[in-house]
């Protein structure tokens, strides 16, 4: 693996060839859909002075197509096609890497032109096929871990990426079903994962989603992400991943677990100074 210091200002802007191996958690943010691009933009252009202020690499996450909504009726984002070319405006505006969940085979050939990192949602995450098309562009390959699986079970994950040849892969933790319409995370799982060679990402956002506890659609507790980022950052993760929206009560999708973009700098700071004293070395 490549070392890679990501506290260093000199990587921020090359980070569209990101590299393994780093010494403090780098950040996936954004918002969880694609409204429009007016928005998409407010938000990549915050998260990017952001990143500059407090020094971090930032990775921006925004999804296209939410094919797995709990309800017909949801919103599920403006489609590939579009989505792609607005992602691809923020890519060359703010030269950062950007993220995007895949829900189809079939669509990798049009996202590895325009995503640095290819995300396999949680209920994929066992989907022979897409993982290994997916791992099939050479691509880095964030895999979130199933809410139904153990963290013993992610090691037939990162097996599959690289039987096709790729090595380039991250695990993200988001919890695991506790009863009915509601997730627990049991950090132990973080140090787990890291044992089968990937980098383990802590989702702080919808480790506190309640699936489907709004009847249609799920609900959150957003009030625990950043205490559940600072516990995560304290055990020793290669990166954390944040949901963020100018107004989460009127977000289009996880408008209850996403954070406010106008306190997630200050909120930030102290899960960064954390980091620098959980004794994890990136190895």
């Amino acid at each position: 693996m490549e070392n890679l210091n990501i506290f260093n200002k000199n990587n921020l802007r090359s980070l569209l060839h990101f590299n393994f191996g780093n010494a403090y958690p780098f950040i996936i943010a954004g918002p969880c859909v694609i409204e429009d691009f007016k928005t998409l933009d407010g938000i990549a252009s915050v998260l990017k002075d952001c990143s500059e202020e407090l020094n971090f690499n930032l990775i921006f996450k925004a999804s296209y197509d939410k094919a797995n909504r709990t309800s017909v009726h949801s919103f599920r984002g403006p489609g590939i096609d579009r989505g792609l070319e607005m992602l691809s405006e923020i890519k060359e505006k703010y030269h950062i890497p950007i993220l995007s969940d895949v829900h189809e085979v079939g669509d990798m050939d049009k996202v590895k032109d325009v995503l640095d990192i290819i995300q396999i949602p949680a209920f994929l995450s066992r989907q022979t096929d897409i993982l290994i098309e997916a791992a099939k562009t050479g691509k880095i390959i964030n895999v979130k871990k199933g809410q139904f699986l153990a963290p013993w079970d992610a090691k037939y994950i990162v097996e599959k990426i690289r039987f096709a040849g790729n090595n380039k892969i991250i695990l993200t933790e988001r919890g695991v079903s506790f009863g009915y319409n509601n997730l627990v995370v049991d950090f132990r799982a973080l140090q787990v994962m890291k044992e089968f060679g990937a980098l383990v990402v802590f989702d702080a956002t919808h480790s506190v989603q309640l699936p489907g506890g709004s009847g249609s659609g799920s609900s959150g507790e957003r009030r625990h992400v950043m205490p559940l980022a600072r516990a995560a950052s304290a055990v020793g993760v290669d990166g954390i991943f944040f949901e963020v929206h100018p107004d989460p009560p009127q977000a289009l999708s996880d408008p209850a677990n996403s954070v406010y973009l106008s306190s997630f700098k200050d909120s930030l700071k102290n899960v960064l100074e954390i980091s620098k004293y959980s004794g994890y070395d990136g190895t």
